[in-house]
């Protein structure tokens, strides 16, 4: 079905629903999906509107420009999105592969609904893995003295291949402000959930001699203050005394592929709203 999607926030107040219904009704189209959200603490409507396009009166190029007087009347923040439109995902890795073999099974199962065009390190170990899967695999080694260089190299290599997400999948590198700032809110991380008790090398090893009972995992949005952006999507698993550090590394791993699954998902079904450092994730 060739749906529009509108991903909406503005200062709340009367009659936001009933004009937000009204243009779509107005011009022909059909909702199929509506969820709103009142954050109290900073006065913010929040929605996500998803609608049938095959009645619709307008065609794709002129929706924008003509919703964008009543967007401007509410003071709204807005993008529309389209799901047959798919979005080109650059997925960046190191030599853990358990997250790009996750993302890379789920794409070939058509849960994902996005173009992996290309897979980014700074080691040549998973070369082999994305070539089973026909991925494109590019690296760029990573050292103290040529990271900005490689990293302009990255940046120019997805601009070339139309890139609009980027996810994590256990890049062990520190994004530069100069990566940042081009990709706000397109940047997708993955991490266990001990920080900022255990952050560095060897998290598990340290939650295990604290006899830790709960490990989880954290998908978040990248931003320039580190592992601090607003949270995408979380996940918990229960561990005992009977478990050893090597089940606690195997327990993480198998959240942290669930969690960056989910949000890398939701993030490409335009189902994440940003607002300050945190996010509305609509079901």
């Amino acid at each position: 079905m060739n749906r529009a999607i509108l991903l909406l926030s503005c200062p709340d107040r009367r009659g936001l629903v009933a004009g937000l219904s009204r243009f779509i009704d107005e011009h022909g189209g059909n909702i199929l999906h509506a969820d709103h959200h009142i954050d109290t603490s900073s006065g913010l409507f929040l929605t996500r509107l998803e609608w049938d396009l095959a009645d619709f009166d307008l065609p794709r190029p002129l929706i924008g420009p003509a919703f964008s007087p009543l967007a401007g009347s509410f003071e709204a923040e807005w993008e529309l999105s389209f799901s047959n439109e798919l979005p080109k995902v650059a997925i960046w890795v190191t030599k853990q592969d358990h997250c790009l073999v996750d993302l890379l099974l789920r794409h070939r199962a058509g849960e994902l609904p996005a173009e992996i065009a290309v897979v980014i390190s700074n080691h040549p170990d998973l070369e082999p893995m994305a070539a089973r899967f026909g991925a494109e695999y590019h690296c760029f080694p990573i050292s103290r003295e040529n990271k900005k260089d490689q990293e302009r190299s990255q940046v120019e290599l997805m601009r070339d291949r139309g890139i609009d997400v980027i996810v994590l999948a256990k890049y062990m590198q520190i994004l530069s402000p100069d990566v940042i700032d081009q990709y706000p809110h397109q940047i997708i991380n993955i991490h266990h959930s001990f920080l900022p008790a255990f952050p560095g090398a060897r998290p598990y090893h340290r939650a295990y001699d604290r006899g830790v009972k709960i490990i989880g995992a954290t998908a978040h949005y990248v931003t320039m203050d580190l592992d601090e952006g607003p949270i995408i999507e979380q996940d918990i698993v229960r561990v005992s005394h009977r478990d050893s550090v090597e089940d606690l590394v195997r327990k993480g791993k198998d959240l942290e592929r669930l969690v960056l699954a989910r949000a890398v998902r939701d993030h490409l079904e335009h189902r994440v709203l940003v607002f300050g450092n945190k996010t509305v994730v609509f079901g």
